[in-house]
């Protein structure tokens, strides 16, 4: 079982994200298993609210078929934590890295709740509100890989969860187009409301150019949070350093990409080049090595925080 668990998951992070799979090689074998584990179980998750595979071939359900869904996902997850006997491979693997690195349900529940918001087809007004969906669907990866990672310090743990912010913001501007063809936007109704675009018309062609002013706005927002990211560095053990610092360049590298295309965007997947990820990996390792001996910045003031006590979460209406 633990030979096929591998496998399974070392094939769903190659085929659903190859931005990131290149950067988990460099992790040490134990902590590259235990993430590749918890990507699969994210992966799967995703996949099975959205009727698709590995990321692809979407074929949305309907708002009660979703729901029940997301209820089978809520109880194998905490059935996994409870030490049920798991039999689908993806809960099988969460199993593990969860009950190895100590991983709390309510981590787990809030990323669930992130899918849940598409399942309630949640409409963002404002930045925060978009914020709030970033941390759900990927800033709490970032907390649950720093734990991977022996991370226990709180304010390490912000730089992981504003990375993990960072990418869902370079996701969002890369597939504004595709989202939107999906009947799903998760640009603030206030940023679409000043470019004079109408949301049903987000993926018109002649909407590119103004389009482009929000992706170009939105890579600009995730910049503070990547810097704070990096200075994150410090708080890792070496070779998690070097592949987060690598997919750090990898993810933000996409960001710019989509920035400097402007209008033309979404003529094609923005992504990097084999070349251009070596260049990335080599630039990550000297910025791990340098942040053994560098002192790390103070968090920039003004990004948003992510919540500490389940209570204080804010919901999205």
């Amino acid at each position: 079982m633990t030979n096929s668990l591998m496998d399974h998951a070392t094939g769903t992070m190659a085929a659903g994200s190859k931005s990131f799979a290149t950067a988990a090689k460099l992790f040490d074998p134990a902590t590259r298993r235990s993430v590749l584990m918890l990507y699969a179980w994210c992966r799967y998750c995703d996949d099975v609210i959205d009727g698709q595979e590995l990321g692809f071939n979407a074929q949305p359900l309907d708002r009660a078929q979703a729901e029940q869904r997301l209820t089978m996902l809520k109880n194998q997850t905490r059935g996994a934590l409870e030490g049920d006997l798991m039999t689908e491979p993806a809960f099988a693997a969460f199993q593990e890295v969860a009950l190895a690195h100590d991983i709390p349900l309510r981590l787990a529940f809030d990323h669930l709740e992130g899918f849940a918001m598409d399942v309630r087809e949640t409409r963002y007004q404002t930045f925060e509100d978009t914020l709030l969906y970033c941390y759900r669907v990927a800033g709490v990866v970032g907390l649950m890989m720093a734990r991977i990672m022996g991370v226990r310090d709180e304010a390490v743990l912000d730089r992981a969860c504003d990375l993990g912010l960072a990418f869902q913001m370079t996701n969002i501007a890369r597939d504004i187009v595709e989202d939107a063809r999906m009947g799903r936007c998760y640009l603030p109704a206030r940023w679409l409301a000043e470019e004079g675009i109408p949301p049903d018309a987000i993926a018109a062609p002649e909407m590119r150019e103004p389009l482009a002013r929000l992706a170009r706005r939105l890579v600009a927002e995730a910049e503070p949070y990547y810097a704070s990211a990096r200075a994150g560095l410090a708080g890792l053990p070496l070779r998690s350093a070097w592949a987060i610092a690598s997919a750090h360049g990898v993810y933000r590298e996409i960001g710019l990409k989509v920035s400097a295309a402007g209008p033309r965007a979404w003529d094609k997947r923005q992504g990097t080049s084999g070349l251009e990820k070596a260049g990335l990996l080599l630039k990550g390792a000297g910025q791990a090595l340098t942040s053994r001996v560098a002192t790390a910045p103070p968090r920039p003031a003004g990004l948003w925080q992510r919540p500490r006590e389940r209570d204080a979460y804010a919901h999205v209406a």
